[in-house]
């Protein structure tokens, strides 16, 4: 599917529904939230205390080089600091990348769906988008490198994918990078790489020293916990990084999100924790579509995606008058699925109860 969006016709992205508006709407006195993909175990006590701390500083701006959070991030990866780039969540890293890379007119090729912030941001700079449908839910990088031509620009990969949360196997990806052009880029999205113990997913510090092409996207706001604080990065080699810096605006990442990403990042045991949590809340979930005869995506991420085999818009809204809101899979292109956060277990359990009694309601002959 190829198309050229004008800035007029783009979409809105439409986040998760809050929570108080579901309250107020419903007039419930709690809701359960399970559909950003935040994570329900919050930030690190000590990332926390860092921003408590940073409060006193609040008249002085950010250090515009992320010097010490680049000093943390880099350390920690293994990586040089000249690889690195900050920016207000890694969505800014990728409106970045297309800023510094795209032009009008220069093609880009992308799965879908996927995140839309890649379609967004390209069609924003002009360019002419690919977008290549899921197979399986997994991304076909056969029918992506078979559009790949003299003026591809740059290549989308989101590792796992939003919102189907599969992911793509190392040796699927060293395949298709090996036949790239060095004159692309790619980009490699990895918000939820932390929540990954696959053996077959992709090592991307490894792939970054094969291909100089190749700029890898992360974030703080998944399994660090700090979504409201918008602070991301890219790792690239320094060339790229030096034409990415070029088109970054002074005193994009905040003082508060820069010290505490700088704590969260120090505190791998409460990462740690937060992973073995959410591996536990997959199964438990997995467990109970599978008595609920409901087939998935497998899931790498700390999301699930589930075929409730009746129309997700219906699901959805009986989910949110029992004070449960997801992702309904109608405005994701899966007209009978919804995407889950896997949350807390007591919330994990409530979602599993308030979906027995929506399908219950009306049930499938």
């Amino acid at each position: 599917m190829k198309s050229k969006v004008t800035v007029g016709n783009l979409p809105v992205y439409q986040p998760g529904k809050p929570i108080e508006e579901v309250k107020k709407q419903y007039n419930l006195k709690e809701v359960i939230k399970l559909a950003s993909n935040e994570n329900p175990w919050g930030c690190s006590p000590a990332a926390k205390e860092a921003m408590r701390n940073e409060i006193e500083h609040s008249s002085l701006y950010p250090d515009g080089g992320s010097v010490a959070l680049n000093d943390a991030v880099s350390s920690f990866i293994g990586v040089k600091p000249e690889q690195l780039i900050f920016g207000a969540g890694s969505d800014e890293v990728i409106l970045m990348i297309c800023r510094a890379f795209l032009n009008p007119g220069d093609e880009t090729i992308m799965a879908t769906p996927t995140f839309p912030q890649y379609k967004h941001n390209a069609a924003i700079e002009g360019a002419i988008i690919h977008e290549v449908p899921l197979k399986d839910g997994v991304h076909d990088l056969d029918g992506m490198l078979a559009l790949v031509n003299e003026n591809t620009k740059i290549i989308w990969i989101c590792n796992p994918n939003n919102p189907t949360g599969t992911i793509v196997n190392k040796q699927a990806i060293e395949k298709m990078f090996s036949s790239i052009p060095s004159s692309c880029l790619i980009v490699l999205d990895e918000a939820y790489s932390e929540y990954i113990e696959d053996e077959d997913y992709a090592d991307s510090k490894e792939l970054l020293s094969q291909y100089p092409n190749l700029i890898v996207t992360r974030t703080f706001s998944k399994i660090y916990g700090l979504a409201a604080h918008r602070i991301g990065f890219g790792i690239g080699q320094p060339d790229m990084i030096r034409l990415i810096q070029q088109v970054r605006e002074p005193f994009n990442t905040t003082r508060m999100a820069q010290a505490a990403a700088i704590a969260a990042i120090e505190d791998q045991a409460f990462i740690k924790a937060c992973a073995d949590s959410n591996r536990m809340g997959l199964i438990f979930l997995q467990d109970h579509f599978d008595k609920m005869g409901l087939k998935y995506f497998p899931a790498f991420g700390n999301f699930i995606m589930v075929d409730v085999k009746q129309p997700a818009g219906q699901v959805f809204e009986s989910l949110m008058r029992q004070g449960i809101i997801v992702r309904g899979g109608h405005q994701l292109g899966y007209p009978t699925h919804l995407r889950v956060t896997v949350g807390q277990p007591h919330q994990n359990e409530a979602f599993i109860k308030a979906l027995q009694e929506a399908l219950a309601s009306n049930p499938v002959s």
